[in-house]
């Protein structure tokens, strides 16, 4: 009996190697399905992201699978099932995540799951992160909290000044 060789083509080979050096560059993933929306949704979901520094790519399953295999990266197989668009994140997902959660409002985007900061998420997970303030405002509570007792601290010494003040101008004033 003849051994069967399997042929792999050139094609499929460069298509995973163009998978892996998107996947690498991304920081973060987020798996959408995109039946039923037209062309114009999609370039309107694509502009929106690429303002946040990310891409909307349809990939093939298969290929994206190897490639995050080969990259060592979690098995994300469970949401790369049927027509699937991957949302490649470069900086913050926050602002990504809230942008497609708006289109599922609106369109016919359905989230899928998502690979953010190395863990897996669930379309509710998805969701639930998406609701989060970004890490723009978490920096900015944060240095609004530590700039507070500095802040209180000059309003006080500058109430003990101005209440000084304002005291010997009424004494001047009462006995002139």
């Amino acid at each position: 009996m003849a051994e069967k060789t399997q042929r792999i083509n050139a094609y499929k080979t460069g298509a995973v190697q163009a998978a892996k050096e998107i996947i690498q560059n991304a920081q973060d993933l987020i798996f959408t399905e995109y039946r039923g929306m037209t062309v114009s949704q999609l370039t309107d979901l694509r502009k929106k992201l690429r303002a946040e520094q990310a891409s909307y790519k349809v990939v093939k399953n298969n290929y994206m699978n190897l490639a995050m295999k080969e990259l060592g990266k979690p098995d994300m197989s469970a949401y790369l099932k049927g027509p699937t668009g991957v949302t490649f994140i470069s900086r913050d997902a926050g602002p990504v995540a809230k942008i497609l959660v708006e289109f599922t409002k609106e369109m016919s985007l359905v989230l899928k799951g998502g690979l953010i900061e190395g863990k897996e998420f669930d379309k509710n997970g998805v969701t639930a992160f998406a609701k989060m303030p970004s890490r723009k405002d978490m920096y900015a509570k944060m240095l609004g909290t530590l700039k507070a007792p500095a802040s209180n601290f000059v309003f006080v010494l500058n109430g003990v000044i101005s209440k000084l003040v304002r005291t010997v101008k009424a004494v001047g004033e009462k006995k002139a």
